[in-house]
Formats: C-alpha cells, structure tokens, sequence
C-alpha cells in the first residue's frame, strides 16, 4: 500500500479560506484583526518565518505588524515593548519569535504578554486553562496537527504513540488527543524499547527532531504518521520520519516540509480571529 498523503499546504489553504470569511464580518463590523509579531536579532530561519507570519495574516485581510529589534536590546526594553503591545486596543495577538539572546529570559518575555493575547498559548494561565478544559488559546502546532488529524477519522479508541514531550507541542497534543478519546502514550529518550514500541500503535506524532528516527520498518500497516521534525541536513529540511520508507506501510502521512508548517501557520491566523472576537465580544 501507498500511503495518503495530509498534505498541509492543501489543508492550510481550505482553512484560510474559511478564516478570511471571518475576517471579512469582522471587518463589516468596524473590527480588523491584528497581528503584531516581535522578532529580537538577524536569524535568518526566524526573520523568513516571520515574514510568511506576516503575509499569511495579510493574505486573509488582517493587519499585521513586524517590530524589528536589534540583538542588543535589553531584556527590561523588549518587556517594555510588550507592555506597549499589551495595552495597545488595536492588537489582538502578540507573538515573540524564538529564539531569544541569551541576555533575555525566555520564561519571562512569554509571562509578560497579556493571556489574551498570547495566540501562541503559551502563557501559563493559558497552558492551565487548557489542562482544565477552560476556553483558551491552544499552542499553534498542536492544534495544527490535530486539525490534520481530522481528515484520516474518528480518534475514539486509538492507541497513539507521541515521541517528545515539549511543552509547546508533545504534552499538549497529548491532551487534545486525550480529549478525542484517544489512548495516549508520551515517548521520550528515556523509554525502553521505544522504535520497537511504535509497531502497537495506530497513529505516531513524532516531535524530536531527530532525522530518520521512525522508518517504515516501525509502522503499524496503515498506521497514521505525523513527522512535526524540522531539522536541516544538507541544507535540505528533513523531519524524523523516513518518508520513503514509511509511506510504503502508512495509512497517512505528513510530508516534510508541507505538512505540520503551513498548519501552524495557520493556526496562528486562527488564534488571532478568535482574539479579535473575544475582545469584542463576540463567541
């Protein structure tokens, strides 16, 4: 068997589509929503990623904003910009690009922007409305991938394997793939026999990057493979499935890249509508 491919491009158009239309009643109201990204420093990977942040939001008919600041800025100036942000009416969603400089504290510049406008989801209070199933911003990439999910069946009653267990991706799909009633099991570099486990499991969402860690040797036939890896090698980005190997016996898989990315993207877009009508609102 060959694989379907989850072809996050194709997804991630169809959904802003939909998006856009929102957007656009918004707008018929007097109400645009914004998008505010803060990048610290010349990384060449974040500023790209920004810019598609910032094209994407527009793309829909959002406003969107980038503020560009140098490398050496103080950990007290980027809080104070946030600050700035946080009680500025016209932005619904903030979102700092990381990395940071290692003279600014990660934790802190996530703490400091308003819950209502972290459309990453990973403020705290955030994180913990989540974990109590209040209604809150969910972080950009699990959400993303569940939405992916959405187009291979019903999860109610599968045995899922999630490899990493990152607060910004696997301990939270975890708990979305908890809620579809799903079985979950949340592997890491300290579980015994981990690959050999992966032949028990229907669905797989690995998340280490770690290139070639899962082949099609380690699949369940037709079990559903979602590579969120993203690692470059040979200045090619690569995830840590084996693509052509694990397509021969998957049932779907993700592509890398276009596949998790675009659907991140996305939900970003998503967080910041849901913002905007919060803010006004409007459920």
């Amino acid at each position: 068997m060959t694989a379907e491919l989850l072809n996050g491009r194709e997804i991630a158009k169809s959904y802003r589509a939909g998006l856009a239309e929102e957007v656009e009643k918004l707008k018929n109201l007097g109400i645009t929503p914004n998008l505010t990204v803060v990048i610290v420093g010349n990384d060449g990977a974040s500023l790209s990623y920004v810019r598609s942040k910032n094209k994407a939001a527009e793309k829909i008919g959002m406003a969107s904003d980038i503020i560009h600041l140098d490398s050496d800025i103080t950990e007290s100036e980027l809080l104070d910009t946030i600050d700035r942000l946080n009680s500025d009416d016209a932005v619904n969603g903030i979102l700092v690009q990381v990395p940071l400089p290692e003279q600014i504290s990660e934790e802190k510049v996530l703490e400091a922007i308003a819950p209502y406008k972290d459309v990453d989801g990973f403020h705290p209070m955030n994180i913990g409305r989540l974990y109590t199933g209040q209604r809150t911003f969910v972080p950009c990439t699990p959400l993303g991938i569940m939405e992916l999910l959405k187009h291979t069946g019903s999860l109610e009653g599968k045995d899922v394997a999630v490899i990493g267990r990152s607060h910004i991706v696997g301990q939270p799909v975890a708990k979305l793939l908890t809620d579809q009633h799903a079985t979950v099991t949340l592997m890491h570099s300290r579980t015994q026999g981990m690959i050999e486990k992966l032949k028990n499991y229907d669905i797989i969402v690995s998340a280490v990057g770690a290139p070639g860690l899962v082949t099609g040797a380690h699949l369940k036939e037709g079990a559903i493979v979602i590579d969120v890896g993203n690692t470059v090698v040979d200045e090619k980005l690569v995830g840590d499935v084996d693509f052509e190997s694990a397509k021969e016996v998957a049932g779907f898989i993700t592509p890398v890249p276009g596949g998790v990315g675009p659907m991140t993207i996305t939900m970003v877009l998503n967080n910041t509508l849901l913002a905007a009508k919060w803010h006004n609102g409007i459920e």
